[in-house]
C-alpha cells in the first residue's frame, strides 16, 4: 500500500513543535498562532485522520484535495463587538488554522469521506495501490 508522504520526511518531525517559539509562531498582531492538533490511525484499508478544533463550527471548516494535498483549513473570529465590557485577559484564539497533507494524486475527491462530531474533523482515506511506472520503450530501430 503506498501513501507517500502522509508522515512527512520523518516521524520524528514534529517532536520539538511548539517546544521553543520561532518567529512563524506569532501572526502580524504578535499573538501566537495555534496548531491544528492530529491524529493519524493505519486501519486495514485506509487511514484515519482526526484533527482537533474545539471550539470550531462546522461550517468554519474546509477541507480540500488539491494537487495530491489534502488541505484543512478553518477559521475562528473572536465576538468582541458583540460583548460589553472590555477584555483584561485574553487567551482565546481568533485567526486561521491550515494542515496539509500529501496523500497521493491517485486519489479522488468521492474517495475521502469527512465528518465533524464533538469539536474533531475525522477524515477517512483510502489506501490505493502504487501505479507502476511504464518504462518506455528503449529498443534501437535495426535497418
Amino acid at each position: 500500500m503506498y501513501v507517500p508522504g502522509l508522515f512527512g520526511s520523518g516521524l520524528m518531525d514534529d517532536l520539538f513543535d511548539g517546544f521553543m517559539p520561532t518567529p512563524e509562531d506569532y501572526s502580524r498582531s504578535g499573538n501566537r498562532q495555534m496548531k491544528m492538533k492530529s491524529d493519524l490511525r493505519e486501519l486495514a484499508d485506509g487511514y484515519e485522520l482526526t484533527l482537533q478544533l474545539p471550539g470550531f463550527k462546522k461550517e468554519d471548516i474546509k477541507a480540500e484535495l488539491k494537487k495530491g494535498y489534502l488541505t484543512v483549513s478553518a477559521t475562528h473570529r473572536a465576538d468582541e463587538d458583540k460583548k460589553e465590557g472590555r477584555y483584561v485577559w485574553k487567551e482565546s484564539y481568533s485567526g486561521e488554522y491550515i494542515r496539509s497533507f500529501y496523500v497521493g494524486e491517485d486519489l479522488k475527491q468521492d474517495d475521502i469521506k469527512a465528518k465533524f462530531v464533538n469539536g474533531e474533523v475525522v477524515i477517512w482515506i483510502p489506501k490505493k495501490e502504487a501505479r507502476k511506472q511504464e518504462e518506455p520503450e528503449t529498443f534501437i530501430n535495426i535497418d
